[in-house]
């Protein structure tokens, strides 16, 4: 095994210009992501220095068997903190042969929205709290979980330390480091309240690229669990019962909240969710009905409302925030599972184009 790692680690800047690099994609599922790598002559700062490549997209649920590519574009560069040196990971969004986005691309879109000049001026902010639990590999249970039955009660596990409280933590500090590493402006992590439910932050970060960020993210804690024989879920609701689901809760300012006088064009904001609340939860991820219900600090996916300070609110909004006149505001509707391109450019549109 010994010489196994060696061959993993090996860094080949000592004897070739070449570099490899992971072209990444979301699948035919819009959750699963997909990778395979390719080989370059030298190292690339720019996407647009990359080649396009394409895919069987009849083998990931996007293209029927008769004309099954599907084409890869570039669109963001990282770090790989697996192969380390001058290799990347590159982040992509899916084409048709004559160019046009296929259906799970979300990413296309997004990027029409966040381009517009008004919501480009107002130079959107957002911070992305992605839950996830992890699961034992063969029997899909929560690790740390005795097989078959449950842990005590939620309370003691909330960011709690101790063998009997938080379970992976080595794969939460191995991604935390390897996104630092990647670029990824992750701000922080810790446990959560359900026992082997974890969550890390993204940004504040500016526009699509906080997106591009939270699906890398996501990427390489895929890897990780992949190592560790660990499983990774993003389901909203892992365990049925009084046990907390997984959201991705997503903090969110423009120039404009962030100025003097911001608190009224937050309220502004916040009246404008409200009038498409169907419209957001719709977009806001798979089987959050089983999380949005009133309890575990969620309010009823039904019913919009906000708060300052209330976790049971759709919208929350910060002491800080309040007493500062300025700043910005969580939506916690959205889903562990959600996609990110919808979810933050619908909150710039909805926000700063939408007119009721």
């Amino acid at each position: 095994m010994s010489a196994l790692a060696d061959l993993i680690n090996l860094d080949l800047s000592d004897y070739t210009e070449k570099i490899i690099a992971e072209y990444i994609w979301i699948g035919g599922s819009g959750l699963d992501m997909r990778s395979k790598a390719r080989t370059l002559p030298g190292p690339v700062k720019d996407p647009s220095e990359l080649p396009k490549w394409n895919y069987d997209g009849s083998s990931t649920g996007q293209a029927p068997g008769s004309d099954s590519e599907v084409i890869l574009y570039p669109q963001a560069i990282f770090k790989d903190p697996f192969r380390r040196g001058n290799n990347i990971l590159v982040m992509c969004d899916a084409y048709t042969p004559a160019g046009e986005p296929i259906p799970t691309n979300k990413r296309h879109a997004a990027a029409k929205i966040f381009s517009d000049p008004s919501v480009a001026a107002e130079e959107t902010w957002y911070g992305i709290e992605q839950e996830y639990t992890l699961l034992q590999k063969d029997i899909k249970w929560p690790v740390g979980w005795p097989v078959g039955g449950f842990p005590g009660p939620q309370g003691p596990y909330y960011c709690g330390v101790g063998a009997d409280k938080a379970f992976g933590r080595d794969i939460v500090d191995s991604h935390y480091k390897a996104c630092l590493y990647a670029g990824i402006n992750v701000s922080g992590t810790n446990g959560e309240v359900m026992p082997g439910q974890w969550e890390f932050q993204v940004g504040p970060t500016v526009g699509i690229a906080a997106a591009d960020q939270v699906w890398v993210a996501r990427y390489i804690l895929e890897r990780i669990t992949e190592l560790a024989g660990v499983v990774l879920s993003l389901d909203p609701k892992p365990i049925p019962g009084d046990w907390n689901g997984a959201g991705a809760h997503t903090n969110y300012s423009t120039k404009s909240m962030r100025e003097d006088g911001g608190y009224e064009v937050i309220k502004k904001a916040i009246e404008k969710l409200g009038l498409r609340h169907k419209e957001h939860i719709s977009a806001y991820g798979e089987g959050n009905e089983r999380r949005l219900t009133g309890k575990h600090e969620t309010a009823d996916i039904n019913t919009f409302l906000w708060g300052v300070a209330n976790r049971g609110a759709s919208i929350r909004v910060g002491r800080d925030t309040e007493q500062a006149g300025k700043g910005y505001f969580e939506d916690r509707r959205p889903a562990s599972n959600m996609d990110p391109y919808t979810v933050t450019s619908m909150i710039a549109e909805t926000t700063i184009l939408w007119k009721p």
